[in-house]
């Protein structure tokens, strides 16, 4: 199938030429019909399948038809797309701009937090029919008088999931009541724990079209998997060592914490391979140079957090390196979603010392595979014993932080740095650091205390697009 067969609208489709995409995937042939259509969904889809562009592309066909035949005062809210992270904010806003280029009629933009807003309440005056927020920043606008969202035809809520990690549900639930009854609603998780399937019903019109794109306990075949049994004082030796590989053209590497993403950084300098680490401490602006040198392939490894990663998208990422092992296990799968995407190859690495082998078997036995384990490397361990896919000695997890996942947040949505809730402001709206006493513990990022792909062969379509305005 192609996009010239989901009935889309000669401006779109030359927009989606010129970004050099012919093939839809699977959750965009499935939900692209029925958006279009004006049906509710709820769509359930792992990091990777291309879910940005199966809503961004039908809503610009919606609100450019629906334009010609009804009349719209310029520049209200007409779609709104409430989403957790900054990053992933800033991309579905290029997706808009790219899809969107030849409907100039049809103007977005992002809010976010952790930065002055006075940019983005300017741009909210000149008018704009697409706005893309994180749930904190849009209350304190909307508190403020700058957001009404009483003309809103079109509401989604992108990576619930995610939300209820981060302690925003209780701000959606803030923003629900101002939204229109009648309005079409697209609902977007990679899982569905029982909280949210509840939201989903509370918002959802009854018998909404459901699409389910590959499950969260799956990992694409695109993607190769190793695992290292190291002992843990040896990781940031054998790090070096993987990325003496030049093959290793480009590397995302996930640390558990901001303060191990950061000592990864420096001892990677040490090793003169240079690196730059994102996470909920660094600065908006630190954040997105960082990015933008990934991408364009200047800065070769990139460190990060979870939170601070979610909704990366990068050409030609070659391989995902986990130095720490994820508590859950389903942040494993999103991790290495990173790569192998669109079709093309990718490699995912695994450092795995003894107090994580508890949580190698648990991502083992979601996928429903043994990791493959590398045995010719210069610090192999025999202190380190592989883990079985099923049978073997029990496994005893570790004890402290560590070893239990991240602790339900606050009521109010605590969890506001990374999400652009309401940071700590000093002057002119920029976060005021944090006292000692918060540096001395470095926790798991999803706590409370947290501050929030190649292509080989046919190119098919991902859903993040290039280009913004």
């Amino acid at each position: 199938m192609s996009f010239d067969e989901l009935n889309l609208i000669d401006p779109i489709l030359g927009a989606l030429r010129e970004e050099g995409y012919t093939t839809p995937t699977p959750i965009q042939q499935q939900a692209i019909p029925q958006v279009l259509e004006g049906h509710d969904l709820l769509g359930i889809a792992q990091t990777g399948t291309g879910k940005t562009a199966a809503f961004t592309v039908p809503i610009l066909q919606i609100l450019h038809q629906t334009a010609q035949v009804e009349r719209h005062a310029p520049g209200r809210i007409r779609c709104l797309v409430l989403t957790p992270t900054r990053e992933l904010a800033i991309q579905i806003g290029e997706s808009f701009a790219a899809y969107g280029r030849h409907l100039p009629k049809l103007r977005s933009t992002v809010v976010f937090g952790g930065v002055g807003q006075h940019p983005q309440v300017q741009a909210l005056k000149r008018g704009v029919e697409v706005l893309i927020a994180t749930p904190g920043r849009l209350l304190d606008l909307m508190n403020q008088g700058f957001i009404d969202l009483r003309n809103v035809e079109i509401f989604v809520l992108d990576e619930a999931d995610r939300m209820l990690d981060m302690g925003f549900i209780h701000d959606i639930k803030r923003i629900l009541p101002k939204l229109p009854t009648r309005r079409q609603t697209l609902f977007f998780s990679a899982t569905m724990p029982g909280q949210i399937q509840e939201l989903a019903n509370s918002i959802l019109r009854p018998n909404p079209v459901k699409v389910t794109v590959t499950p969260v306990s799956s990992t694409a075949d695109t993607v190769t998997q190793a695992v290292y049994m190291v002992e843990k004082n040896d990781k940031p030796a054998l790090l070096e060592h993987v990325l003496s590989d030049k093959n290793i053209r480009r590397v995302l590497v996930f640390t558990r914490t901001k303060h191990g993403a950061d000592k990864v950084v420096r001892t990677l300098a040490k090793a003169e391979i240079p690196a730059e680490a994102i996470h909920g401490n660094k600065s908006q602006n630190h954040r997105q140079r960082a990015l933008s040198n990934f991408k364009a392939g200047t800065t070769r490894v990139l460190v990060a957090t979870d939170i601070a990663a979610r909704g990366i998208d990068v050409d030609e990422l070659t391989h995902v390196i986990n130095y720490e092992i994820p508590n859950e296990p389903e942040t494993y799968v999103h991790r290495i979603g990173r790569t192998g995407r669109a079709g093309a190859d990718g490699t995912a690495l695994s450092f795995c010392d003894d107090e994580e082998r508890a949580y190698l078997q648990d991502i083992q036995k979601l996928i429903r595979r043994q990791v493959p384990v590398v045995q010719s490397h210069p610090y192999t361990s025999s202190q380190v014993a592989p883990v079985p896919l099923s049978g073997g000695p029990a496994i005893k997890r570790p004890k402290g932080p560590a070893g239990r996942p991240p602790r339900a947040p606050q009521a109010g949505g605590q969890n506001r740095a990374e999400g652009g809730g309401r940071p700590p402001q000093g002057r002119g709206g920029e976060q005021r650091p944090r006292g000692a006493n918060h540096a001395a513990a470095p926790r798991p990022e999803g706590t409370a205390s947290a501050g929030g792909s190649g292509r080989s062969g046919q190119r098919r379509f991902r859903g993040n697009g290039g280009g913004s305005r």
